[in-house]
């Protein structure tokens, strides 16, 4: 069944409005995945427990205004409420702090670093999860490299 912000696991219900619409994103998106729903309920809650202490307070105040928890389809199929950005490859690219983890047809980053190594690191990591691409440009906007993990 997929979750979202009217119906998740009782398990969510004293997490705040931010923690909770991250748990339910993850834990989505690990279903889809092919992890069993309990052993996905708890990994999730605790990693959405672990980027709340860990963000910026822009970064929660990003999420809590833009974030949406992403619903898995009723058959089952890997991310089909939002398969644009599934497909779409990441990007490693400056940013006014540092440089930023986009999808490549977003206007906003996923995340950003201080280092742009710490960013392509971070970027192949969801390229290689999804099954796409990663480009990675220079300062100047030209692109220093490419690499593709297709499934």
């Amino acid at each position: 069944m997929p979750w979202n912000l009217n119906d998740y696991p009782t398990s969510m219900k004293n997490l705040n409005e931010v923690k909770k619409k991250k748990a339910i994103d993850i834990a989505n998106a690990m279903v889809d995945e092919g992890y069993e729903e309990g052993r996905a309920i708890p990994i999730a809650i605790e990693q959405a427990k672990e980027w709340y202490e860990n963000a910026s307070k822009d970064e929660i105040d990003d999420y809590r205004k833009h974030g949406k928890p992403t619903q898995r389809s009723k058959e089952g199929k890997k991310y089909d409420s939002n398969p644009e950005r599934i497909k779409e490859a990441e990007e490693v690219v400056i940013h006014e702090d540092g440089w930023a983890v986009k999808s490549s047809g977003s206007d906003r980053a996923t995340e950003v670093f201080d280092k742009k190594d710490e960013a392509i690191k971070r970027a192949r990591e969801i390229a290689e999860n999804k099954g796409t691409s990663l480009t990675i440009y220079k300062q100047d906007g030209s692109v220093q490299d490419e690499q593709s993990f297709n499934n």
